[in-house]
């Protein structure tokens, strides 16, 4: 049975982190979290100049997953817990938050000096109560690694960041079952793509204009679909979505900024934890000062 659209939500813009933009397509008014995931940003696409490039300075998280997928710029990345690291275009970092850290994203040294083209997402991924105070872990996948796919007619093209398509399967292991799929597509492509029954789904249209289900959707629209087990797709031009879906975790969802729990108290508790310091602090001593080598 093919999935039907039930609700298009076109995405709103607002200033994140250290004071960059972002497109929104949820949460929004009446569509608080799409169930497993909390929170979709699409950051860009933006061309700064040399030294305006801005990111997100040090801040916590737990409770929850971070993944930010880089299709243009380079990210640096660290934490409390003494990694360290830099993803670029295709590359994938998938941070599981667990019981607590802090983390800073922040444009690399080289695009603050010379400025460049940023264009990438971050999604949240919420954590069930058995994992919410695991220990913090990273998955750092470069391009190389990630799994593509293409249709024998050559028209559609994906990138498995999470689950399965086209008969080829993530690398990256989730504590939940998700499929995080970045769709391809050439004029005259049409396809159906699989979807476990039991998941919730979502695509998200970033390029171009893409019928989804029979509906079109433009750049910066999220399409909410209904249960079934496939999803139609057709390009009339060439366009890019990703295709998110998951088994729903269907808990109590209490959020309070970078902390999202299942309890208030639970909350309550970890802004005492990060105020008491037992998150850490990341150390910035071994660093060059900005605009370094």
């Amino acid at each position: 049975m093919s999935r039907k659209v039930v609700h298009v939500i076109t995405s709103h813009r607002q200033r994140e982190g250290g004071g960059f933009i972002v497109r929104r397509p949820f949460p929004t008014r009446g569509f608080d979290h799409a169930d497993p995931f909390l929170m979709l940003d699409e950051m860009g696409p933006i061309d700064y100049a040399p030294g305006e490039a801005v990111g997100a300075p040090d801040h916590p998280h737990r409770g929850f997953e971070t993944v930010t997928y880089v299709l243009e710029g380079e990210v640096e990345h660290a934490d409390s817990v003494g990694h360290r690291g830099k993803i670029g275009p295709g590359d994938v970092q998938w941070m599981t938050a667990g019981r607590g850290i802090v983390h800073a994203e922040m444009p690399s040294r080289a695009m603050q000096q010379r400025g460049g083209r940023v264009h990438g997402f971050q999604l949240w991924v919420n954590l069930p109560a058995r994992d919410k105070l695991m220990a913090p872990r990273y998955q750092e996948i470069p391009k190389a690694k990630i799994p593509t796919a293409t249709t024998p007619d050559g028209l559609a093209t994906v990138h498995v960041i999470a689950g399965q398509a086209l008969g080829v399967s993530a690398v990256i292991e989730t504590r939940t079952p998700i499929a995080y799929q970045h769709w391809r597509f050439e004029a005259g492509a049409a396809l159906d793509v699989p979807i476990p029954r039991d998941h919730t789904a979502y695509v998200y249209v970033f390029d171009g204009a893409l019928s989804v289900a029979g509906r079109v959707l433009e750049a910066g629209q999220l399409a909410v679909l209904d249960e079934g087990d496939a999803v139609a797709f057709a390009a009339s031009g060439k366009a890019q979505a990703l295709l998110l879906s998951g088994v729903p975790i269907r808990e109590p969802v209490v959020q309070y900024g970078p902390f999202v729990m299942n309890t208030q108290d639970e909350i309550e508790q970890a802004i005492l934890d990060y105020r008491q310091g037992k998150l850490g602090a990341i150390d910035h001593r071994a660093e060059p000062a900005r605009g370094q080598p």
